[in-house]
């Protein structure tokens, strides 16, 4: 860490600096999707539209729901693809306090944290999305007596959090090598905090998806399977004691 120390002030500065230029890359990427907000919609409700039983469809309640159903599918995919400019923008707030050694990371941090997020949305999407709706739709019209008629904008707030969810989880291993490489955390340390883990996945899963045991098991499987990966790329990949010792030394 061969950086001055600067002052609050600074690091304000600088943090200031850096989400100004993520939000211009999400303000344009934001215009360039808008044009295309009809298309993605139509493509992420393919699952509940193949869901729902023949001769129902999707509807809007309010006049004004179909504008900002699409106002929001433009600014979501805004934050897709200028996600690669938002992550590098905090991987170059955080850089100045870390050693040399780990700022070479910085692309596998970008690429890694982008591949693994739209991994975990694709996931979500092509495997647990056609069972989630198929579940509750059927559930919701076994008696016979009630039709589906789904809102569009209810549907895109459900798709958005299970998406964001899923991404998230898949970032776990990501976020694990980096803090293990810096030697915030280590492989016995995560072990010994598994059961918390096997918890906190379930909660998560609870808060973050529909009330049902499917959904929040869907979220709690992966999240726990990518903790025990985690475990092993920090086992692989951490900083080891003496390491540490030594720079922190020098």
């Amino acid at each position: 860490m061969n950086d001055p120390q600067l002052p609050l002030t600074a690091h304000l500065e600088e943090l200031r600096k850096r989400l100004i230029v993520s939000g211009i890359a999400w303000l344009v990427a934001f215009f360039a999707c808008y044009s295309f907000s009809e298309q993605f919609f139509h493509f992420i409700a393919k699952p509940v539209r193949a869901a729902l039983p023949e001769g129902s469809s999707l509807v809007f309640i309010h006049a004004t729901e179909p504008f900002f159903t699409y106002l929001k599918i433009g600014a979501l995919a805004a934050v897709l693809v200028a996600l690669p400019v938002i992550l590098w923008q905090g991987w170059v707030f955080v850089a100045p306090g870390l050693y040399a050694r780990e700022k070479k990371f910085i692309i596998p941090f970008v690429i890694s944290g982008c591949v693994c997020f739209g991994v975990g949305a694709y996931f979500g999407f092509r495997h647990v999305f056609p069972v989630i709706f198929s579940f509750l739709v059927s559930y919701g019209t076994a008696t016979g007596e009630i039709n589906a008629m789904l809102s569009m904008g209810a549907y895109l707030s459900l798709c958005t959090r299970l998406l964001i969810s899923f991404g998230l989880v898949f970032e776990l291993p990501v976020v694990v090598f980096f803090l293990s490489r810096m030697g915030i955390v280590d492989a016995p340390w995560l072990a010994s905090k598994r059961k918390f883990a096997i918890v906190l996945a379930f909660v998560f899963g609870a808060v973050l998806t529909p009330p049902d045991i499917f959904s929040q098991t869907a979220i709690a499987l992966p999240f726990i399977l990518l903790y025990e990966v985690s475990i092993w790329v920090a086992r692989i990949f951490g900083r080891a004691k003496k390491d540490q010792a030594s720079q922190k030394e020098e």
